[in-house]
């Protein structure tokens, strides 16, 4: 809601995406606490369990607003900004393992 319409027009894609995506780590970050704690995931499974099916609804909700827009999957692939791209790769792979990265932290505090 910010990026697209105030960012992007200013900046450009690639420093729209690149300001947005640590904002993105943190809530990722806080959520994953937050689960790990309210539910008690103390296990290796039980976090990559989390972690893993998360990030397959958030690809599966970005193939469907990329197919929804009548864009061709490689066609999206192939027009990601080389830079912003990989550091969106990054914070994908950050999102999944998050659950995992701050258990013992999340379940040892009160």
């Amino acid at each position: 809601m910010i990026r697209i319409p105030l960012l992007v027009p200013r900046l450009g894609e690639r420093w729209a995406e690149l300001i947005e995506l640590p904002f993105m780590v943190l809530a990722s970050f806080l959520v994953a606490r937050w689960l790990v704690r309210r539910f008690g995931l103390v296990t290796v499974m039980q976090c990559i369990g989390t972690g893993l099916p998360a990030l397959l609804m958030m690809l599966s909700a970005e193939l469907a607003v990329t197919l929804f827009q009548g864009q061709d999957l490689g066609d999206y692939l192939a027009g990601r900004d080389p830079v912003s791209g990989i550091a969106y790769l990054v914070s994908l792979l950050l999102f999944a393992a998050m659950p995992l990265l701050v258990r013992k932290h999340a379940v040892n505090r009160p």
